[in-house]
């Protein structure tokens, strides 16, 4: 394979995807961790008969939010690789994820009482931190209260963001898998050790360092979308550095699970490189296997006491089976990718990113008028709950995608053209074709990628 510098895929965009490509088996597993989320938030467990063993020995939002990330780690490389461009990749990202998440916030805001706990922007006291800190994406790092409680692993997929834009400027993307498996060796090291704050070490307080980091990551946005192969290089670089200090220095996560997630992330990352022959299988294999068994063994060894005010989980037993879990219904849609699936997967895979904005205040607003709770008594009567509120949540994030998100995503399209008019690139000849040689390995439909890790487990 010939080599393809990072400097030339930093200026020639690869060609758009066909028109409603997609990777029927990704939305299958989307689909699947956005409904056992809701459901999760719903508390189905309590209507099971046997609901209480399933809860110690499976955390059903850990399997969701793991999904989540495996999934992500798998895509998002790819999309910006397939671009070839940083500033495409940064718009893109920026039109998938804002438009719904600012609509849910309007709709959550209007709909739902000021003392309701899911929905805090606005509502903590100090609302320029606030909309700051979850503008950025960065409020579970920053000591900042989640304008809603499901948007705290949204700051790992802004993080992961960071990482893989620094890794893809400097020519180092391709070392997912000693990275995966470095992360991993983190968290089986550091456990819950790591509790030092950021505020707590002098900063002052939670607004004092919104309003350090807010310019310095605002500054590196610029950078990463002026399209300028030296600033983007430094833009991306500030950006991971901050990143890497907020995650190891300020995460309101335990140590093992934050290093967790994105040693998770990275082997994720490192299936699509084995998969499109950029790694051997033997050293991919060992890579994801060694990522696996420390999220299995970071359960026993820290998943108790304390640390389970931090994870919501019942005890290590219900972290690590739901994490192998995660990874074994990912592999099983990996073994069927070329397999085409239902089609109320596919479908339910595209709306997830608004089922999981919009679960939890639909379900506190739908509650009050079918007077739940207290949970039905009868079968009949849970059911029919659970069947009024999926079906509530899958209407109203239909229309979420189809109003929302699918025309921003047009816009955004429209804005990226836009601006390489404004600003154009020029690129050789002979550059352009390698670049668009290299996209030819990413997967058709990459442009569709989802802002994964959309699962929260508060």
């Amino acid at each position: 394979m010939q080599h393809i510098s990072p400097h030339t895929q930093l200026t020639a965009a690869a060609p758009a995807a066909a028109p409603g490509a997609r990777l029927g088996w990704l939305d299958a597993l989307r689909g699947i961790a956005a409904l056992v989320v809701a459901l999760h938030h719903f508390d189905v467990l309590r209507m099971l008969p046997f609901g209480g063993v399933v809860w110690r020995n499976f955390d059903m939002g850990l399997f969701g939010v793991m999904l989540f990330f495996i999934v992500s780690g798998y895509i998002i490389p790819a999309s910006l690789e397939r671009r070839g461009d940083v500033r495409a990749f940064w718009i893109g990202r920026i039109f998938r994820i804002y438009p719904a998440l600012i609509a849910a916030f309007v709709l959550s805001i209007m709909l739902l009482p000021a003392g309701d706990g899911s929905v805090a922007l606005l509502r903590t006291g100090d609302d320029l931190a606030s909309l700051i800190a979850n503008g950025l994406m960065l409020q579970d790092l920053l000591g900042v209260i989640n304008g809603m409680n499901v948007t705290w692993t949204l700051c790992y997929e802004m993080v992961f963001y960071f990482f893989v834009t620094a890794l893809f400027t400097r020519g180092l993307h391709r070392h997912s898998a000693p990275i995966a498996v470095g992360l991993a060796a983190v968290a089986l090291a550091v456990g819950t050790a790591v509790g030092t704050q950021l505020v707590s070490a002098g900063i002052g307080s939670a607004r004092q360092l919104v309003l350090i980091v807010a310019p310095i990551v605002l500054a590196g946005l610029v950078g990463v979308l002026s399209g300028r192969r030296t600033l983007t290089g430094a833009a991306a670089l500030v950006l991971a550095g901050v990143g890497l200090v907020l995650v190891a220095l300020n995460s309101r996560a335990t140590a093992f699970e934050t290093w967790m997630i994105f040693a998770t992330m990275f082997a994720g990352t490192v299936v699509y490189r084995a998969q499109h022959g950029q790694l051997a299988r033997l050293p991919a294999l060992l890579s994801c296997g060694s990522v696996v068994v420390a999220g299995v063994v970071v359960g026993p060894l820290y998943n108790h006491g304390e640390a389970l005010d931090r994870t919501w989980s019942a005890g290590w037993e219900a972290w690590s089976i739901a994490y192998v879990a995660a990874w074994a219904l990912f592999g099983i849609g990996f073994l069927l990718r070329e397999r085409r699936f239902p089609k109320v997967l596919t479908w339910l895979g595209a709306i997830s990113f608004s089922v999981y904005l919009l679960h939890i205040p639909l379900l506190r607003i739908v509650e009050p008028l079918v007077g739940i709770p207290p949970q039905p008594s009868s079968a009949l009567g849970r059911i029919l709950w659970t069947a009024t509120f999926l079906g509530v949540v899958m209407a109203v994030s239909h229309l979420m995608y189809r109003l929302v998100e699918m025309p921003m995503q047009r816009v955004g399209r429209r804005v990226q053209k836009a601006v390489d008019r404004r600003w154009p690139r020029a690129v050789p000849a002979a550059t352009a074709t390698l670049a668009t040689a290299a996209a030819t390995s990413a997967p058709a439909g990459a442009d569709t990628d989802e802002p994964l890790s959309r699962t929260s487990r508060a």
